[in-house]
């Protein structure tokens, strides 16, 4: 999945540090971030601060992968000319690049999920006051009223549906267009068993047993944390499809399962758990 960077260590420890020539920093313009493809070797190159033009620019320190150093310039003012060997992606298309290693790549999507949260929180909900950057932890601060805001993450869990000898795929209206399954956000008051209740039922119009609990990873694309859950059609398995949200959900045996074209999501992985008969 697109965390596992093993033998490769991230921290995301917060440190009020400065940014230092040598590392790399990340300039998101209107959810794109520049980035270097090497076809050749397939990987990213991510541009360093000496690459920028703008030696006083602020930059904020972000997190950590080995003994190699992340910041992001909050700032949307760094014109393309400046990074001629680059070029404006989003983590999106990034996605569906042939990488060798997913160090990069999941560099890219964690510093979009903080990039993000900035972005959305400009100024004080409750008063107006435009934030400030917090010096002791990673937050948020308004210096009006003191309000605090700490990055969002939003709990969502995705769902594979068990029917004998095969599992429910979907495919959604809108979007990411690849064989996928029932998901959704958890709600208010909910715990994530019956947001995987919830969901099913809203999506494809079954009921489930036997809820149980497989894997979590972090998707910065959505600031989601995503639970993973099995589970088995309880009764009556004809799907009512919500046409709406979906465009295709069927049962598919194993041998019949497409799998997502990248390893990243913990989607793509409980296909293949079940498809190769890990799972049952």
């Amino acid at each position: 999945m697109i965390q596992d960077i093993a033998p490769s260590v991230f921290d995301n420890h917060f440190e009020n540090i400065s940014v230092s020539d040598d590392d790399i920093v990340f300039d998101f313009w209107d959810d794109k971030v520049y980035v270097c493809y090497d076809s050749k070797e397939q990987r990213l190159i991510l541009p360093t601060f000496k690459d920028f033009s703008y030696p006083k620019l602020a930059a904020t320190y972000l997190f950590s992968i080995d003994n190699k150093k992340y910041f992001l310039i909050k700032d949307e003012i760094v014109p393309f000319a400046n990074l001629p060997n680059y070029t404006l992606l989003t983590p999106r298309q990034l996605r569906d690049m042939p990488l060798a290693s997913n160090v990069e790549l999941f560099a890219v999507f964690s510093a979009y999920h903080i990039w993000k949260w900035y972005d959305d929180n400009k100024f004080c909900g409750r008063c107006g006051h435009e934030l400030k950057l917090d010096t002791v932890e990673r937050a948020l601060f308004c210096p009006e009223c003191q309000t605090k805001i700490y990055p969002r993450i939003n709990p969502a869990v995705i769902i594979g549906i068990i029917n004998g000898d095969k599992i429910l795929i979907t495919k959604y209206r809108r979007g990411y267009a690849h064989s996928a399954l029932v998901a959704g956000f958890t709600e208010f008051g909910e715990t994530l068993e019956q947001t995987v209740e919830r969901e099913v039922m809203e999506e494809v119009g079954l009921k489930v047993k036997n809820i149980r609990y497989y894997k979590s990873q972090p998707w910065a694309l959505a600031q989601d944390i995503l639970a993973g859950f099995f589970c088995e059609v309880d009764g009556d398995d004809k799907i009512k499809m919500d046409e709406g949200e979906l465009k295709y959900a069927e049962w598919v045996s194993r041998s019949e399962i497409e799998l997502q074209p990248s390893n990243y999501s913990l989607t793509n992985e409980m296909m293949r758990m079940f498809r190769d008969g890990k799972i049952s």
